[in-house]
């Protein structure tokens, strides 16, 4: 997480924070999103093209295990019928997921791990969970240029309805905030939730139809997973963007932005409830 003491910088600042508080709390949120991504690769000598290689190598284990070794197949509309169909297909549902676990994960112990700034009565704590949600999205869209560059290169097309991303991400970045409030509060109090929380997700991975098509689960249940996980309607929703160039999952992505919305809320509003124990505990 944040290395170090990070204050608003004395009487100007404070003039400023009371003049326009939100443009001052946009500000340093973005400097600490800056300053998060520089301190996790700090000396090496690929900085931040790390996360784009852990990424390619899980598509390349995922793919070589379901598409060469229990030969899965996929057919979509446009995309030449091969190997490299399943590994798109995989990499552009291994995004959204890789966005919101590290965002989600890291979040949760954002508090805790900064005690320094929790006990600065002038710094905004509202801040704190959004600084890995954000750098951890920052660094997907990193994985998603890879992505579109790889798409282009097999079928000749750019589709349009690439345009419809930042309408994907707004919920995807609402419901990881949300999920993030709600664990960084609760882990001032229970030091057990970020481990809780590697177990949910290695749960929720595979109840997730990323690796699978959505297809093979029972049609029976197939609406209630798209309905109850937003991770897989939004998971769908980069498929359709990016790969088939319509959407096909319209209602499934409108029920996962409700969800998300709703997520959010109920989040900040525990955090903002339990966070004024914080000091008492760190």
């Amino acid at each position: 997480m944040l290395k170090g003491s990070i204050s608003p910088g004395g009487s100007a600042n404070a003039t400023r924070d009371s003049a326009n508080p939100w443009s001052f709390k946009l500000e340093l949120l973005k400097t600490l999103v800056q300053r998060e991504l520089e301190a996790r690769y700090k000396g090496s000598v690929l900085g931040n093209l790390w996360p784009v290689l852990t990424q390619l190598s899980q598509l390349l284990i995922y793919t070589y295990v379901f598409s060469i070794v229990l030969k899965v197949k996929l057919s979509l509309a446009g995309v030449p019928a091969n190997n490299l169909t399943y590994g798109l297909w995989l990499f552009a549902g291994l995004l959204p997921w890789f966005a919101f676990t590290n965002g989600f994960s890291q979040a949760a112990s954002s508090v805790v791990s900064q005690p320094n700034l929790v006990k600065k009565v002038v710094f905004p704590l509202g801040l704190l969970p959004l600084v890995p949600v954000l750098a951890a999205f920052v660094e997907s869209t990193l994985g998603l240029m890879v992505l579109v560059a790889f798409v282009v290169m097999a079928t000749q097309t750019l589709h349009a309805t690439l345009w419809l991303m930042p309408l994907i991400w707004l919920p995807q970045i609402l419901l990881t905030a949300g999920l993030g409030y709600f664990a960084a509060g609760l882990t001032v109090f229970l030091r057990d939730i970020p481990q809780t929380i590697t177990v949910v997700l290695n749960l929720w991975f595979y109840l997730t139809p990323i690796v699978y098509p959505a297809e093979s689960i029972p049609e029976s249940l197939r609406t209630l997973v798209f309905w109850l996980n937003p991770l897989a309607a939004f998971a769908a929703a980069y498929r359709d963007a990016i790969l088939v160039g319509s959407v096909q999952h319209g209602a499934e992505w409108a029920m996962a932005s409700v969800v998300s919305v709703l997520v959010f809320l109920a989040g900040l509003w525990s955090y903002r409830k339990l966070k004024s124990g914080f000091a008492d505990v760190l």
